[in-house]
């Protein structure tokens, strides 16, 4: 397992470094991709074009940047380590806004997991056992509106109806915790669950369609033959084999919102990293731009290492030699 784990970890560091390769290419490829227009003004003089791009460290061809964005990054700048460079626009830390924008995404993105995982899951496993009832195809109905709504639809309904008319939940924007539990909740309560109810559909009938299919294989009717309680055979036998793909799709969907869930994050007004990743290209801000990225693309990796060497805790027939 320690030899699997750290196999992995070596090609994490080789996937991160082609994508911020590929990130740093694209970047000065695009044919509007000078950044040092934006501070120059109306019609600059070389000169002052030159300055720019040194003060914005442009002035060298692309491969040389992005070997001291990688030196910069592995031995830390002088904002310590990692080294992300500063801000184009403030000239501030790359780091240190990564650190400011990511709590209001890590706490959006976690509690609406939360929800999306617990009712998806169970709401699947309920539609399963009572198939073909009236239970199932209100499941199945509920998830399809889930499916079928826009998440933007359904955040500014919900603002409209739960905010603006009933007051029962915060205005849009992040309160930190600092503020109170309270304060805090009331604001992200209503962005989890627009957020979760596209996930919470996409489970739900996963879930059934998975544990409809392991209850009809034989080692589900040898137990069942064998007089084991129905209850033990779904929830122990045929769900532990379901987990298995929700895991997957589990770690895969956590991990991109991560990146920054921008539709909600824009809907609700809450300053995450889908809102400073989509400032920053429109900036053509490209130590941010990259800064995102590289959160984005370690939290896929990481949670792909971590759904992997869960798949030996559900499934004892896994094993990594």
């Amino acid at each position: 397992m320690l030899f699997y784990i750290s196999r992995r970890l070596v090609w994490t560091i080789v996937v991160l470094l082609a994508v911020l390769f590929i990130t740093f290419a694209v970047f000065y490829l695009l044919p509007d991709g000078d950044p040092a227009l934006r501070f120059a003004g109306k019609q600059p003089t070389p000169q002052e074009l030159a300055l720019i791009r040194h003060r914005l460290h442009l002035d060298k061809a692309w491969y040389i940047e992005f070997g001291y964005f990688v030196k910069n990054f592995a031995t830390g700048d002088s904002h310590g380590w990692p080294g992300l460079g500063d801000d184009y626009g403030s000239y501030t830390s790359v780091r240190s806004e990564i650190i400011q924008y990511a709590p209001t995404t890590l706490f959006l993105v976690g509690g609406a997991a939360t929800i999306w995982l617990t009712l998806g899951v169970s709401i699947g496993v309920l539609s399963a056992i009572k198939r073909r009832t009236i239970i199932d195809r209100l499941a199945m109905g509920f998830a399809l509106f889930g499916i079928s709504a826009p998440v933007f639809w359904l955040g500014l309904v919900g603002s409209y109806v739960f905010w603006l008319k009933l007051h029962w939940v915060g205005s849009s924007g992040y309160e930190p915790l600092s503020r109170g539990v309270g304060v805090w909740f009331s604001h992200l309560i209503l962005p989890w669950i627009v957020l979760s109810l596209l996930f919470i559909a996409v489970y739900a009938r996963m879930t059934r369609n998975t544990l409809l299919e392991t209850l009809g294989e034989d080692y589900i009717r040898t137990a069942r033959a064998k007089g084991v309680p129905e209850r033990t055979v779904i929830f122990k036998h045929a769900l532990r084999s379901t987990l298995i793909p929700i895991a997957t799709l589990f770690g895969l969907d956590v991990a991109l919102l991560i990146g920054g869930a921008i539709i909600t994050e824009t809907v609700f007004n809450l300053h995450g990293l889908g809102w400073l990743a989509i400032t920053s290209v429109q900036g053509q801000d490209l130590p941010t731009v990259l800064g995102v990225v590289l959160c984005t693309a370690t939290s896929v990796a990481v949670m792909n290492l971590v759904v992997d060497i869960l798949y030996a805790f559900l499934d004892p027939r896994i094993r990594y030699q």
